[in-house]
């Protein structure tokens, strides 16, 4: 028995031993306090009773994505050959974990700025690349901005054609199904790696996209129309549809 579950709390325990069964891991139960056996290498338990258990490897249980951490020290070697954290970008980016051909996780982010659990991810899974979609421009230069303030412009990414990477989900739209099922497939498909600062050289937006954002802005508003200054910064990625349309919003107010 190699693997023994040692906590206090209930809910850690039931996905602590529903995970260790499909993996057919076999596995101890004891209580805090109690003596760990000799043959013990890995010990799972909650956060709170961390602290408690005196043993050299404890990995913490917070949800079914233990198994990683729990199977990379039993292995002594990490786990994977290759991950990617896969990102389909637009107003609401999907992401996906993709190891050797294996979903790992799926996220479905608030916003293209919202980089932090991008962040997380890249400390979770060392040696994980990043990979993103070649489409939905303006989000996705908001969204490389962010991580290059955090990972610098030097930090290299995987560009992928998503061409065909969205389907249609039971045939009608359902925007956070298939932003997750873009992601699984972009984290799936071959890319060229380039460092952040090249694929942010945005070139000058045309009258066309400028008009195309301004006709956005009132559909996402109902009755306000961003200038044109605002809508280049806008195509740049320097604002988001909604920031440009609430700083209308404010000049319209103090007039």
């Amino acid at each position: 028995m190699r693997v023994a579950i040692v906590t206090s709390d209930p809910r850690i325990y039931y996905v602590s031993t529903k995970v260790l069964k499909e993996y057919g891991i076999p596995f101890r139960s004891l209580r805090v306090g109690e003596k760990i056996p000799f043959d013990v290498e890995v010990v799972l338990t909650s956060e709170s009773d961390y602290d408690r258990i005196d043993f050299p490897v404890k990995v913490v249980v917070r949800d079914e994505g233990f198994i990683d951490e729990l199977l990379s020290k039993l292995e002594g070697r990490e786990r994977f050959q290759r991950i990617y954290i896969a990102i389909d970008p637009g107003e609401r980016p999907g992401l996906s974990v993709v190891a050797d051909n294996r979903v790992i996780e799926v996220h479905h982010l608030k916003n293209p700025r919202d980089v932090g659990i991008i962040i997380d991810l890249l400390e979770k899974y060392p040696g994980a690349k990043i990979k993103i979609g070649h489409g939905a421009k303006r989000q996705r230069v908001l969204m490389l901005k962010a991580l290059a303030d955090l990972l610098g412009y030097d930090y290299p990414v995987i560009i992928v054609n998503e061409s065909r990477t969205t389907p249609k989900v039971g045939g009608m739209e359902v925007s956070q199904v298939q932003d997750i099922v873009a992601a699984i497939n972009i984290g799936l498909r071959e890319g060229r790696e380039v460092s952040i600062g090249e694929i942010l050289e945005v070139k000058e937006p045309t009258k066309r996209e400028i008009e195309d954002i301004k006709r956005r802005s009132r559909e996402l508003s109902g009755n306000i129309t961003i200038s044109s200054k605002l809508a280049r910064e806008v195509a740049v990625g320097n604002l988001t549809l909604e920031e440009a349309i609430e700083r209308q919003r404010k000049r319209r107010r103090s007039k």
